[in-house]
């Protein structure tokens, strides 16, 4: 005859049970996606016999000014310090999720003193610890805890991303403001020149050697040349306090920054882009983010499914009164299952599995969207460099045909209007001159944003909210 267990005995068989039970997890087991990307470039990918990687690309500029700019925007950045929160945010909520799984205990105590009149007055003091601990029979628990871990690698490629574009968005100002330096140099070396032609219009016209309407053609033209030497000199003031806002730092010190510099469009090394397109997006801390998001909602999934299962929990007290010397003590397992819910779990399954669709469509989108951006930097990159040799050429045949068209305008062999057409031909080739090769190295940094910015899976977050130079 088997021998009867004690309730000891009992319910240590139960706790084994049910820890037995905890290892079990429903829901999908979680696989990343494997993008769906061509095995070449299609767009012509640029070498010219030089290359550089990504890590410390900003240094290959040899510009001081720009390296400094970048470290200044890094250290005290806004974006960053959200950026940081949020990963913060992400670990607090995984350590809740956690602390699920645990064991939970309260203590209480009371002491209270009774008596009525003519008596003697007794007090009464007591003691008590609750403990419980919900087991985790199907995973739910866990499946959040998951989700929330792939939310905290989600936030640190976000906060690696943040870093990327806002290293990108200082370096694209910088160059913008050198290039609007020169064009306005331009506009002014136009201006000085436009100021003695209306001069010498003036004085011909006074003396009767040429018509009046030919000073007033100068005068126009004057005119014209100072609002678009206004208008310029205005725009770089415009670069130079979003560089102002990015950085964190007074317009003083960023123009004692750059004063001992070099005024021309910093020029960077060539970048390496030989990897095909699946490496690449293995090395976009954006993409590295939605695969997270999708880990986690793939995760939720699970969760839901958990909720619709019964779920057990292992509870006890004791009670202790002091005065009397009287021990109570209860434990044992308790199990709740929801009868009616109105389809509401049903309905968090659903939802948790449309969320993963929506989740895949995103990252597959991101895919897509990265590939485009490499392969439409490539494109502007090759066209911008064809055009730039053909325009500098340009720049230079216009600017001697102006010069020879002045000396016949001062021999009296060209009218005034010739000389403007020239002018102006050769004010528009120099201004596209310089509009290209800013152009050039604004689609180079686009194409470092593009291939990941130098970022590598696995790179950790510094405890600073900002970091180092990248």
């Amino acid at each position: 005859m088997p021998k009867a267990l004690t309730p000891h005995a009992l319910s240590t068989a139960c706790a084994t049970l049910l820890l037995a039970l905890a290892g079990c997890a429903v829901g999908p087991t979680y696989q990343a996606p494997t993008p769906a990307a061509a095995t070449t470039w299609h767009a012509p990918v640029p070498h010219d016999g030089q290359s550089t990687t990504l890590q410390n690309w900003w240094a290959q500029f040899n510009d001081a000014a720009l390296t400094q700019f970048i470290i200044w925007a890094e250290a005290d950045s806004p974006t960053l310090t959200q950026a940081w929160t949020r990963i913060e945010q992400a670990r607090a909520t995984l350590t809740t999720t956690r602390a699920g799984a645990l064991p939970a205990a309260s203590a209480s105590g009371s002491a209270a003193r009774s008596g009525a009149s003519g008596t003697t007055s007794t007090t009464t003091r007591s003691a008590r610890l609750d403990a419980s601990w919900e087991i985790d029979l199907f995973g739910r628990v866990r499946r959040n805890a998951e989700a929330a871990s792939a939310r905290i690698e989600a936030r640190e490629a976000d906060w690696h991303e943040a870093r990327v574009s806002l290293a990108a968005e200082v370096a694209d100002t910088y160059v913008q403001y050198r290039a609007c330096g020169l064009l306005a140099d331009a506009y002014e070396r136009e201006l000085a020149s436009v100021t003695k032609t209306e001069a010498t219009t003036a004085t011909m016209v006074q003396a009767g050697f040429t018509a009046p309407s030919d000073g007033a053609l100068a005068r126009a033209t004057l005119a014209s040349s100072r609002s678009s030497a206004v208008r310029q000199r205005a725009q770089c003031s415009l670069l130079l306090k979003s560089l102002v806002y990015l950085t964190g730092h007074d317009e003083p010190e960023l123009l004692a920054t750059m004063a001992g510099g070099s005024t021309a469009v910093p020029q960077p090394a060539h970048l390496g882009v030989d990897s095909v397109p699946a490496q690449v997006l293995r090395q976009r801390p954006d993409l590295a983010s939605l695969e997270r998001e999708l880990a986690a909602s793939s995760a939720e999934i699970g969760a839901a499914q958990a909720d619709l299962y019964p779920s057990l929990s292992l509870s006890g007290s004791i009670t202790r009164s002091l005065g009397q010397g009287l021990t109570t003590w209860s434990f044992g397992p308790a199990l709740a299952a929801s009868l009616f819910n109105g389809g509401a779990k049903r309905a968090a399954v659903d939802s948790a599995n449309a969320s993963y669709t929506s989740a895949l469509a995103s990252y597959r989108q991101g895919v897509r969207s990265a590939v485009r951006e490499v392969e439409e930097a490539l494109v502007n990159l090759d066209s911008t460099r064809q055009r730039a040799t053909e325009a500098h050429r340009a720049a230079e045949e216009y600017r001697r045909y102006l010069n020879a068209t002045e000396a016949n305008w001062r021999a009296g062999t060209a009218s005034l209007l010739n000389l403007e057409e020239a002018r102006r031909s050769a004010l528009s080739a120099e201004i596209d001159d310089l509009t290209l090769k800013q152009s050039q190295v604004s689609y180079w940094i686009a194409l470092y944003k593009a291939l990941g910015g130098g970022w590598t899976p696995g790179a950790t977050v510094s405890t600073n909210k900002n970091g180092a130079q990248p």
